[in-house]
């Protein structure tokens, strides 16, 4: 330990002043009155600990929650289970049905927006299948002629179906190689079904008198039709 100085004691008088362990030099101490933090404890913050994130969106979480939850209502005699938006809407129309001005205009302008929503949306995947299917058919014409195989298209052109007249396009056809598979599955079943029935149709001829299995084969006929119906459809 050293001498860092005397300290003032009782009465004024120069004492010999150890520096050490809890001890400080007389010169860094704090004065009598003096606090030893002058600028206060720090205050807490005021934000809650489950504070969320710009990308929670929770206020959004929680109206989407509340518009698609279960409530029930009473219909004339009834009850019924609606979600909270369909009970709001189906009041709005209520409202607009009895002459309600307001519920009225409200209700016309939600259905007119909702409308030109989904007309745009079609409009654009129209587009779309239009767009896809041409290119689709230039790229296999142009292999065609350089006499290679075009690429594997999914879905193919010939299975965009597009009626300009109604402004219509479907697709009959797989849409990615999972469905692929089930696609070409069903199709090899489906001739299959084709064979057994022109199997069955040549029993037929074979035995025309036999009245019992005349029967059996046309009920297995139009059995086996029926499937390829529906693999067909």
């Amino acid at each position: 330990m050293s001498d860092d100085g005397n300290d003032p004691g009782a009465g004024g008088k120069l004492v010999p002043y150890e520096v050490g362990y809890s001890r400080p030099p007389a010169a860094t101490r704090f004065r009598p009155g003096q606090s030893g933090n002058p600028r206060g404890r720090p205050r807490k913050s005021r934000l809650p600990d489950s504070f969320p994130k710009l990308n929670e969106e929770r206020l959004k979480q929680v109206t989407l929650q509340e518009a698609y939850r279960k409530i029930t209502i009473r219909d004339g005699d009834r009850t019924v289970d609606l979600t909270m938006i369909e009970a709001v809407i189906r009041s709005i129309g209520l409202n607009a049905a009895k002459g309600d001005k307001r519920s009225q205009k409200m209700f016309t302008e939600l259905l007119r927006t909702v409308e030109m929503e989904n007309k745009a949306l079609y409009d654009e995947y129209l587009k779309t299948m239009i767009e896809y299917k041409s290119a689709g058919e230039k790229e296999i014409e142009r292999c065609r002629r350089l006499g290679i195989d075009p690429p594997e298209m999914l879905p193919h052109p010939d299975h965009i179906h597009i009626d300009m007249r109604t402004g219509e396009a479907v697709v009959r056809g797989p849409f990615t190689r999972e469905e692929k598979k089930i696609w070409d599955g069903a199709k090899k079943y489906l001739e299959s079904v084709e064979e057994e029935i022109e199997f069955l149709k040549g029993m037929l001829k074979k035995d025309p008198d036999n009245e019992n299995l005349q029967r059996c084969l046309q009920q297995s006929i139009g059995i086996q039709k029926r499937m390829a119906e529906l693999l067909g459809e």
